[in-house]
């Protein structure tokens, strides 16, 4: 797999995101958006709310720029939002979420969020919302496991990113209404 790509692995926490960079990492270069926030100086302190540092995505994107070679993935549910030659979309049944989330100890107000945030196809949201018009694959992560959906990653990078228009894409997105 030769050339030089930047691909954002983002969706809703839960959805799998680290579970398929881990198995990605074995060959390629894969970036936390968390660790690059703290680099950056774009991580603010932890919210005792829900226990996460809050990123400030926004300047991370003015900030940061993808010096590597080869193929290199960024984990993080925000990561659609940095400038990356391609985006894949995690997305996971909000009952199979909620699950997940409940084995992390998260609060319920924010498995409550996230579940809903998932229901709602957030993340398609902000895609059309801030025009985000790279190659997008969205895969769902509800019964694949991290193997199966390396394979789908791979198949699609190799193929170089097929990928319909942005408003083709989120017309055919995964709807769990």
């Amino acid at each position: 797999m030769a050339g030089r790509a930047c691909i954002a692995i983002t969706g809703t926490p839960g959805t799998g995101k680290t579970a398929l960079c881990q198995t990605l990492e074995t060959t390629f270069s894969v970036l936390s958006l968390q660790d690059l926030a703290e680099q950056q100086g774009c991580l603010g302190p932890i919210d005792t709310a829900d226990g996460a540092a809050p990123v400030d995505i926004h300047q991370l994107a003015e900030k940061w720029e993808f010096q590597g070679d080869g193929i290199t993935f960024i984990d993080g549910h925000l990561s659609h939002f940095l400038d990356v030659d391609a985006i894949v979309v995690l997305r996971c049944h909000p009952t199979e979420i909620e699950k997940r989330l409940q084995s992390r100890d998260y609060p319920p107000a924010k498995i409550a969020a996230n579940v809903e945030w998932e229901l709602l196809s957030g993340t398609w949201s902000e895609l059309l919302e801030f025009e985000i018009s790279v190659p997008l694959l969205e895969l769902d992560t509800s019964s694949l496991s991290s193997e199966e959906l390396r394979a789908q990653v791979l198949s699609w990078v190799e193929k170089k990113f097929p990928s319909s228009s942005l408003e083709e894409s989120s017309s055919q997105a995964i709807d769990w209404m």
